[in-house]
């Protein structure tokens, strides 16, 4: 098919508007049920005080808005996708905001910026009938006229388009990780997956072997090592694809797919995790230099010993206690005299050629 032949199908394939409306306009958009912020969204909602502060900021001053994403589902309702910083921000500052539980949270006082020091402790509302610590009707006013571009995805949109358009349209203040981005996406397809995926992610033996850092797990690192195991267990991966656009195909066919086995899986991850907990602990996935293992945590230890363990777990599990904790012991350190890691796990090696060739590895690898 030529270029424009493909342009034109895949126009076909999006159905999409877009205008602009007034902060007031989507607050009461909000107010009405007529816009939705879905619950599982508002809890990756982490934009700390200075942040919004900025963004109302950026209102008073006038300054042009990025737009938000929304997606219009079957009654005509919107959906907020992408934006959901901005927008949140807007409607707790002007005390409308419900939590995942439908409670109203309490509004926020803002910072003292740069061009307006006055804003300091300055709400919303005055703290009280004789306080002047309101931001003033005038500025309410004029806050509610600061205008929004809003794109509407429509539902007539084919639904893989959908989830490929929005990681597209990934434009917050707040720059989002691959994975942040993959969770909404996940979410759009099916919530209860994405609340299962992030349930394996915490699971403390898995944490224990992965050793992520608190700023990575804020990034969603520990979403995306337990995405990455499921993807390596259940969707072949095609040489040379991206490695980020192979997980994100990889979730879409997970989260869509009804007969994908969650119990199942779920039951070999707690298995594995906990195997290799109670034998390497924190140094599953680590470096070993001879004498001991250390160093951080590497994605290509994690591809093979996670992958391999899982593929051969019924055979390990059989063995007794003792010849179990030096077979994984030994096959972790002899990974480091292995030629084939050690040719396709350096830091100047792809991640498109370390999957294609350390994945078959895996199972051959750990196999009794």
């Amino acid at each position: 098919m030529a270029l424009d032949e493909e342009i034109a199908v895949a126009r076909k394939e999006i159905v999409a508007d877009g205008y602009d409306m007034s902060v007031g306009e989507l607050v009461n958009l909000y107010k009405d049920g007529e816009l939705k912020i879905n619950p599982a969204y508002q809890r990756l909602f982490r934009w700390d005080s200075t942040r919004k502060t900025r963004f109302v900021e950026s209102i008073l001053l006038g300054l042009p808005l990025p737009p938000i994403f929304v997606f219009q589902l079957p009654d005509g309702v919107w959906e907020l996708i992408d934006g959901l910083q901005r927008l949140s921000t807007v409607l707790e500052f002007v005390g409308v905001l419900k939590d995942p539980e439908g409670t109203v949270v309490p509004t926020f006082r803002l910072e003292g910026t740069q061009f307006l020091p006055s804003l300091s402790d300055k709400g919303w509302e005055p703290s009280g009938p004789n306080a002047g610590d309101g931001i003033g009707s005038l500025q309410q006013i004029q806050f509610k006229r600061a205008r929004m571009r809003v794109e509407i995805l429509k539902q007539e949109s084919d639904a893989q388009t959908k989830y490929e358009l929005f990681q597209r349209l990934n434009t917050g203040g707040l720059n989002l990780s691959e994975q942040e981005v993959r969770n909404s996406v996940a979410i759009m397809i099916d919530a209860t997956f994405q609340t299962w995926l992030v349930g394996l992610a915490e699971n403390v033996q898995f944490l224990n072997t992965v050793v992520q850092t608190p700023s990575a797990m804020e990034r969603q690192s520990h979403v995306e090592l337990a995405l990455r195991y499921l993807a390596f267990r259940n969707v072949p991966y095609r040489s040379g694809l991206d490695v980020h656009e192979y997980l994100s195909s990889a979730l879409v066919s997970m989260a869509s797919d009804a007969a994908f086995d969650r119990t199942g899986e779920q039951a070999v991850f707690e298995r594995t995790f906990g195997l290799l907990d109670a034998i390497m602990g924190p140094d599953s996935f680590k470096r070993w230099d001879g004498n001991a293992f250390g160093g951080k945590f590497l994605m290509s230890v994690f591809e093979v010993v996670a992958l391999g363990v899982s593929r051969n777990l019924i055979a390990i599990e059989a063995m007794n206690l003792a010849d179990r904790q030096t077979f994984v012991r030994d096959k972790c350190q002899g990974l480091w005299a292995y030629p084939q890691f050690l040719q396709y796990s350096g830091a100047g090696v792809r991640g498109t050629t370390r999957l294609a060739n350390l994945l078959p590895l895996a199972l051959d690898y750990f196999r009794p």
